[in-house]
């Protein structure tokens, strides 16, 4: 469902990417690359196209480049089956996030940033308010945050592994369905790709 040539454009023409366009310089040995040069790097390379969908997750833009079948568009006799590959991809693109891996998540960023904002505190409640005669008790309200947030981020992590394993799940059963509708002449599946995001600047 990722569109190879629009992710090569993207790498190249995009500020975004320019990590990614980083490394595909450096396997080929020159900065000056056309889309065709990029794609084949892609294609032999498949940590560059990771690491493109994990900075489209990181920013909140999807990977997903098919948009939804017109359902008014095609015989009744498809219907059914293309209202279910809209169905799937909906609830892909809204799960998409979670197979991002956890420990390079936001949620972990912002269970640890809570973390550091609590052992400041601490530090400032006893040191700069002079409460030493409380700092058993503050330190055990710290150790009791770092339990809490121990417990919320493993939480967190198993729901990233039961969505990520939903999304691969959907994500293949979708592309068999399309496939199949446009074997049976219902569909065409280029017309369905987003050759160009209009979510980038």
């Amino acid at each position: 469902m990722i569109h190879l040539k629009r992710v090569a454009l993207e790498i190249k023409t995009i500020g975004l990417y320019d990590l990614v366009l980083q490394d595909v310089q450096k396997i080929a040995g020159k900065n000056q690359l056309s889309e065709d040069e990029i794609l084949e790097i892609i294609r032999n390379n498949p940590q560059i196209l990771e690491d493109y969908k994990q900075i489209n997750i990181e920013y909140n833009l999807s990977n997903i480049h098919l948009r939804d079948i017109e359902l008014e568009k095609i015989d009744d006799k498809c219907r059914d089956e293309a209202k279910a590959i809209n169905d799937n991809l909906s609830h892909i693109r809204e799960i998409e996030k979670y197979t991002l891996d956890f420990e390079q998540s936001s949620t972990l960023v912002i269970i640890f940033s809570i973390e550091f904002f609590v052992l400041f505190s601490v530090q400032y409640f006893i040191v700069l308010l002079d409460l030493k005669e409380w700092q058993i008790l503050i330190y055990s309200i710290f150790a009791s945050s770092i339990a809490i947030a121990w417990w919320y981020a493993k939480k967190e992590q198993k729901k990233y592994a039961k969505n990520s394993l939903i999304f691969e799940e959907k994500y293949e059963q979708t592309l068999e369905m399309i496939d199949r509708l446009e074997r049976n002449g219902c569909i065409s599946k280029s017309d369905l790709v987003i050759a160009e995001c209009e979510e980038h600047v």
